[in-house]
């Protein structure tokens, strides 16, 4: 049977802090970011210059979720903000319960924009949630 940890090398202990032991790699566990799920941003219609900020806003930039747990219409909501802080909408009421749990439980969450498009005077963003780890 191979050794899995070549012989001459720092043994086992030497593989768990950064020893390679020749040619073998051991695999991270988890990613930085991990993708959850697709949506959208809700309440874009409510969002006062939504319509002169949406030029600015392109596929991929990365949007930050803030806990809500004070929100008279829902006590779940989670806040979007752009990266420099502009609130742009919620994560939609039907999709945010099991992300509000994991950001009560210290997760953290963010989305970035996947698609967008001016209809008349909504302006409809898609976004992919992550986990951060």
């Amino acid at each position: 049977m191979a050794d899995l940890i070549p012989s001459g090398s720092g043994g086992f202990v030497s593989l768990l802090h950064g020893g390679h032991g020749g040619d073998l790699v051991m695999p991270k566990p988890f990613a930085h970011e991990i993708y959850l799920f697709d949506t959208h941003v809700a309440g874009t219609t409510h969002i006062e210059g939504i319509k002169e900020l949406e030029p600015y806003l392109n596929i991929e930039d990365k949007l930050i979720f803030l806990r809500e747990p004070n929100n008279p219409y829902d006590p779940k909501a989670i806040l979007i903000q752009t990266s420099s802080g502009v609130k742009i909408g919620y994560v939609p009421k039907v999709d945010n319960i099991i992300f509000a749990r994991l950001m009560d439980a210290g997760k953290l969450l963010f989305g970035r924009i996947s698609q967008k498009e001016v209809k008349g005077n909504w302006v409809k963003i898609d976004i992919k949630i992550y986990l951060q780890e």
